[in-house]
C-alpha cells in the first residue's frame, strides 16, 4: 500500500481529534480554546484517553465551559463530575488542578488563550513553555494542546508529538513533521495526528507483535 492509500485509510478509521471526541468545537475562540485546555489537563496522566474525554464531556455537560465557571464551581462539583466518567485515583488532585488553572487563564490571560498565543509571537516552543505553566502540564501535555490546537492555530502547523510519529514510523510512513505534511492539506494535519496517536493505542504494536497498545495517555 503506498503512503497516500495508508495515510487516507488512518484518517477514514482513525481521523477523529480528542477534542472532536469530548465534544469540543474548535475555534480559535476563548470558550473553546480553554476547553482544549481543560481536555490537555485530563490527558496529562496515565489514564485510558476515553476516560479523559469522557471526564471532559461530564465537566461541560455540568457547565464547567469556561474559566470563570470553572473557577467559581466548588472542588466537590469538579470532583462528582469527574467521578461520573469514572476518572478515579486522580479525582481530587485533578480537581484541585482544574481550579487552579483556571485562575491562572484568568488572572494573565482574562479567560482568553488567544492572548497566550499572543505573547508567544508564534514561536510554538515560547507556547509550549507557556503552556507548561499551567497547573499539571508537563512536556507531554503541551504537546496534547498543540497536536489539536494545529487545527485553528496555524503556526503551530505541521505538528506531530512523539507518540504520533513513533506510530508512522511503525508503520513504514514518514516519519518527519515536514515528511507527514505532504500528504494531507493542512486542515487535515490535526486528523492525521489525532490518527496516528489512536492507531498506535489501539492498534498493532510497532513491533509487530500483534498485541493491542493500552489505550492511555502518558504521565
Amino acid at each position: 500500500m503506498d503512503t497516500d492509500r495508508a495515510i487516507a485509510r488512518l484518517l477514514r478509521e482513525h481521523g477523529r481529534t480528542f477534542a472532536d471526541e469530548a465534544g469540543i468545537t474548535l475555534r480559535d475562540e476563548p470558550a473553546p480554546l480553554y476547553q482544549l485546555l481543560v481536555l490537555t489537563v485530563l490527558c496529562s496522566i496515565r489514564i485510558r484517553a476515553s476516560t479523559a474525554t469522557a471526564a471532559a464531556r461530564e465537566l461541560f455537560a455540568a457547565g464547567l465551559r469556561t474559566p470563570r465557571a470553572m473557577a467559581d464551581s466548588t472542588w466537590q462539583a469538579r470532583v462528582e463530575a469527574l467521578g461520573r466518567a469514572h476518572y478515579v485515583r486522580y479525582d481530587e488532585s485533578t480537581a484541585t488542578a482544574l481550579g487552579e488553572g483556571a485562575t491562572l487563564v484568568l488572572d494573565r490571560y482574562h479567560g482568553d488563550l488567544r492572548r497566550l498565543r499572543e505573547e508567544a509571537s508564534g514561536d510554538p516552543g515560547k507556547l509550549r513553555a507557556l503552556l507548561r505553566e499551567v497547573p499539571r502540564i508537563g512536556p507531554v501535555g503541551a504537546g496534547i494542546f498543540c497536536r489539536e490546537a494545529q487545527a485553528v492555530w496555524p503556526e503551530l502547523r505541521p505538528y506531530f508529538d512523539e507518540r504520533a510519529l513513533t506510530t508512522a514510523a511503525g508503520l513504514a510512513l514518514p516519519h518527519t513533521p515536514a515528511g507527514l505534511a505532504r500528504h494531507v492539506p493542512p486542515k487535515d494535519l490535526a486528523r492525521l495526528a489525532a490518527a496516528l496517536v489512536r492507531a498506535g493505542l489501539s492498534g498493532p504494536s510497532v513491533n509487530g507483535d500483534g498485541k493491542g497498545r493500552p489505550e492511555r495517555t502518558p504521565s
